[in-house]
C-alpha cells in the first residue's frame, strides 16, 4: 500500500466532514498529481501541473486560515509556525515552476526537490499537528472546522501568493481579493486565451 492510500485509509476511518479527514483526502490527492505530473509529457503535463497548483494553493491557505490557529493552541506555536514557514518557502518554489516550461528538464528536476519538500511537510502535519488538532477538539468541533476549511477553499486563491504565503492574517486579508484575480485568470485560460 503507497502512501496516498494509506491517508485515505486513515481519512476513511474518521467522519467524512472532519477537518483531518478532508486535508488527508487532499495529501493523497497531491501525492497522486505529483505522479501524474512525473509521468505526464506536453500538454497533460502542463494540465496535470496547474491542477496540482491549484489544490496545494487552494490547501495551504485554508490550512493557514482555519487549521494553523487551532494548531498554535493545540500543538503550539512552535509547531504552527514551522509549518507556516515551509508554507511560506514552498509558495515561492510554486511560483517560480508555474512560470517554467514543464518540458524544460530543469522543471523535472526542480518538481522532484518541491515533491521532496511537499512530502516532508505533510508528514509533520500528519505526525505533529493533525494529531494535537484532533485531541484537542471535540468530533463537533472537528466537524465545524471541516466545514469552515470548505468555505475557505471557496475563497481561496488558486496560484501563488509568496507575500501573503504563511500569514494566516494576510491569507484572510489579501486572500479573497488574490482568489478572485486567480480564478478570473483560471477562467481566461480555460477558455483557450493566454493569461500572461
Amino acid at each position: 500500500m503507497n502512501e496516498a492510500d494509506k491517508e485515505r485509509r486513515m481519512a476513511a476511518e474518521m467522519p467524512k466532514d472532519d477537518v483531518v479527514a478532508i486535508l488527508l483526502r487532499q495529501h493523497a490527492r497531491i501525492r497522486d498529481l505529483f505522479t501524474e505530473v512525473r509521468k505526464a509529457q506536453g500538454q497533460a503535463k502542463r494540465q496535470a501541473f496547474e491542477e496540482l497548483r491549484a489544490l496545494l494553493a487552494v490547501h495551504e491557505t485554508a490550512e493557514e486560515m482555519i487549521v494553523r490557529p487551532v494548531a498554535k493552541e493545540t500543538a503550539g506555536k512552535k509547531e504552527a509556525d514551522a509549518r507556516n514557514q515551509e508554507e511560506k518557502e514552498a509558495n515561492k518554489v510554486l511560483a517560480h515552476l508555474e512560470k517554467m516550461d514543464v518540458a524544460d528538464p530543469r522543471f523535472d528536476v526542480q518538481l522532484a526537490d518541491f515533491e521532496r519538500s511537499v512530502i516532508e511537510h505533510a508528514t509533520h502535519e500528519e505526525r505533529e499537528e493533525f494529531p494535537a488538532v484532533r485531541g484537542g477538539r471535540s468530533e463537533d468541533q472537528l466537524r465545524d472546522m471541516g466545514r469552515r476549511l470548505r468555505a475557505a477553499e471557496k475563497i481561496a486563491p488558486t496560484r501563488p501568493h509568496p507575500m501573503v504565503a504563511g500569514s494566516p492574517l494576510a491569507q484572510w486579508t489579501v486572500g479573497p481579493f488574490a482568489s478572485l484575480v486567480d480564478r478570473t485568470r483560471d477562467a481566461i485560460t480555460r477558455s483557450g486565451t493566454p493569461s500572461r
